[in-house]
């Protein structure tokens, strides 16, 4: 009778308790007949480091690229207010300033006109010479086209053009931050660290925030861990950059044959799989098998090769992929160290069939003993 139903428990592996799929059902999942089955990948050193290498190349220094010079002298815009002041050289004097002593025969008049807020249109009005294109050009540019436009009526007229209020050339920080504010940009050119700084700073651990900048219509996303310690991922921002400090608790699921099954959260600068197993206890020796650990992960269709059947997808365009890793091979465990470990992962450790058949027997003890042990009392009492 105990070979028959072991027979049947071992055709019905759904008849034991279990925390999950066994090896054999998990790779049967590929090729059931499903007009989308699942895909199936199984993890080597090539696979671990094409996924490393897809995970790493969106850089800030890539996705933004800039000259080997950046271009920090930004234009005059529509809203900045700027202030003229206006020297001539005697005898003439079109404009009544306060007199400058140059020598001991010669004196120049300065005047500073009332500052003024660039119109909509991206001039200014000056005495004299009537309007002045601002908008697009910096404040040099803007000074020589006052001198041009004075020509013929002030006598060798010297122009400086300040800016005072710097309403356009600036970068909005937001988020996670002490205080969001707009940062105006000067000719030091402002980077990613001094936005998050003049901002008062992150208020989560540095390891737990990512940053976000948004150009145009180009969004990237980096640890702000990785942009501390890489200096070419502390980009110089530009006009309508956005800096956006993010608080994301990256974490991934462990069940099945571990130390522990958990929610386990880990650092934005990433985690491998051999550090995801650590955290998780590593495997039991009494129940897992080694060769059935994998990681069930929604991935992106770009980071798979071309497949002649029509793949699963979900509304985002994901395709459900579980990774498998047979932790029995050696040179498995250097791959493991490469293969990255993303938010939202499942990892899954399978029972080996050993530990199976062992809570198949313990079944059966249990129901075989207590009769065993009243035929041998009634023996003893005859």
């Amino acid at each position: 009778m105990c070979v028959s139903l072991l027979s049947g428990c071992v055709l019905s592996p759904s008849w034991l308790p279990s925390s999950g799929p066994n090896y054999a059902q998990v790779s049967r999942v590929e090729g059931k007949g499903k007009p989308v089955p699942v895909e199936v990948v199984d993890v080597d050193e090539g696979v671990a480091r094409l996924l490393l290498a897809r995970q790493q190349q969106q850089q800030f220094s890539e996705a933004f690229a800039e000259p080997a010079q950046a271009h920090t002298n930004y234009a005059i815009g529509p809203g900045d207010v700027i202030e003229v002041t206006i020297w001539e050289t005697p005898p003439a004097g079109l404009f009544a300033g306060t007199a400058t002593i140059l020598d001991n025969t010669t004196t120049s008049r300065a005047t500073t006109l009332p500052a003024q807020m660039v119109s909509a249109e991206g001039t200014i009005t000056i005495p004299f010479a009537g309007s002045v294109q601002c908008a697009g050009k910096t404040p040099d540019e803007v000074s020589a086209a006052i001198v041009e436009q004075l020509g013929g009526r002030a006598h060798k007229p010297q122009v400086l053009v300040r800016l005072t209020q710097n309403n356009t050339a600036s970068v909005t920080v937001v988020g996670e931050v002490a205080n969001s504010q707009r940062l105006p940009l000067t000719a030091r050119g402002e980077r990613v660290l001094d936005a998050l700084a003049a901002a008062g700073g992150v208020r989560d651990p540095v390891n737990k925030t990512s940053v976000q900048v948004s150009r145009g219509g180009k969004v990237q996303t980096l640890p702000l861990d990785t942009v501390i310690r890489d200096p070419k991922q502390n980009i110089v921002l530009q006009p309508g950059d956005v800096v956006t400090a993010l608080h994301q608790p990256y974490s991934f699921s462990v069940l099945g044959a571990t130390g522990k099954n958990d929610e386990v959260a880990f650092e934005g600068q990433g985690l491998s799989l051999a550090q995801a197993l650590a955290r998780a206890g590593g495997l039991q020796d009494t129940r897992a098998d080694a060769q059935g650990v994998f990681i069930f992960r929604f991935e992106a269709a770009d980071a798979l090769p071309p497949s002649e059947q029509p793949r699963p997808q979900t509304p985002d365009g994901k395709i459900p992929v579980v990774y498998r890793v047979d932790l029995k091979d050696p040179q498995i465990f250097f791959a493991a160290q490469s293969f990255p470990v993303v938010n939202g992962d499942v990892l899954y450790v399978s029972n080996a069939p050993a530990a199976e058949l062992q809570k198949f027997l313990n079944i059966v003890l249990a129901v075989t003993y207590p009769v065993f042990s009243v035929i041998q009392l009634d023996k003893i009492s005859h």
